[in-house]
């Protein structure tokens, strides 16, 4: 497997926390610190508790880093531990994780229903709730590795190559999965939109 000058650099890193430098674990927590907390809001809908499980997640990693073998991009790592920790977080409190409209334009928009809430008028806004409440309705239907491969494209924004590397299966495997789930997402959101 090639390497990245990017994983190259994390894995220095690693090395250097687990021979005592701890202050190379900070720089990992900031680079990676926005990603989790997107990735973990899908599961966690409280913004306060969304902060607290990305703190745990940190920790978790932290603790488990001696077993982190390289074989995978850090952070594909770490996502797992994020993943991992948002189903249990929303198993622990019979949430469903959601996945918001947001404005796709701005790669810092962290879809949060009560800014979307804020725009528009009532008629707006009904429409906008009623998308939502069907997004979260479909997307929790989906087969488990439809919705996972959706979340990683359209909230992660990862590239089809890397979504390959999570999900460990070929990118046209990933390239049928998302176009499975988009098309099932279409198809309920369309009537609502007034489309045929």
């Amino acid at each position: 497997m090639k390497h990245t000058r990017e994983e190259d650099v994390d894995k220095e890193l690693v090395r250097r926390v687990l021979a005592g430098d701890e202050h190379a674990y900070d720089f990992l927590v900031l680079k990676y610190q926005h990603r989790i907390v997107k990735v973990l809001s899908r599961f966690v809908h409280d913004n306060s508790e969304v902060l607290d499980v990305a703190q745990e997640v940190f920790l978790r990693a932290y603790r488990a880093l001696a077993r982190f073998k390289g074989e995978s991009a850090f952070y594909t790592w770490l996502y797992r531990i994020a993943v991992n920790a948002g189903k249990n977080y929303a198993a622990s409190r019979s949430h469903v994780p959601s996945l918001v409209v947001y404005d796709s334009c701005d790669p810092d928009a962290t879809g949060s229903a009560a800014n979307l809430r804020e725009e528009g008028g009532p008629e707006h806004m009904l429409i906008r709730d009623e998308v939502q409440l069907a997004l979260d309705d479909v997307i929790e239907h989906l087969p488990s590795e439809l919705k996972e491969a959706l979340i990683l494209r359209e909230i992660e924004g990862l590239s089809y190559e890397e979504i390959a590397e999570k999900m460990q299966c070929p990118v046209g495997t990933v390239r049928s999965r998302i176009f499975r789930a988009r098309e099932a997402v279409d198809k309920r959101i369309k009537p609502i939109m007034g489309e045929e």
